[in-house]
């Protein structure tokens, strides 16, 4: 019996976006690529994979309300409102 021919079948996941949800808690780096101060929020291009995470300044772990496009970074995916999103946002030592 399907899951839509049987009521008992547990539900379907919901949808993450672009991103697969075992992607959630782990730690990645990346570089801003857009953000908008107005809005309060960016995304950021995964070094690792090329995907966009997007973020909300509330997100950037040091308490800034803005950063500055092309600041290499290091974050991590959580699931957020409305799928997976990047938080803890860190900009990246200068060597």
């Amino acid at each position: 019996m399907s899951p839509e021919t049987d009521p008992e079948a547990p539900a379907e996941p919901l949808p993450t976006g672009d991103h697969h949800p075992a992607e959630a808690y782990t730690a990645r780096s990346g570089v801003v690529a857009t953000f908008d101060d107005a809005e309060g929020a960016g995304t950021i291009v995964d070094d690792a994979t090329g995907a966009a995470w997007w973020f909300h300044c509330t997100r950037i772990a040091d308490g800034s309300r803005s950063i500055p496009v092309a600041t290499p970074v290091t974050f991590t995916a959580a699931p957020g409102p409305t799928g997976l999103e990047a938080v803890d946002v860190t900009p990246a030592p200068v060597p």
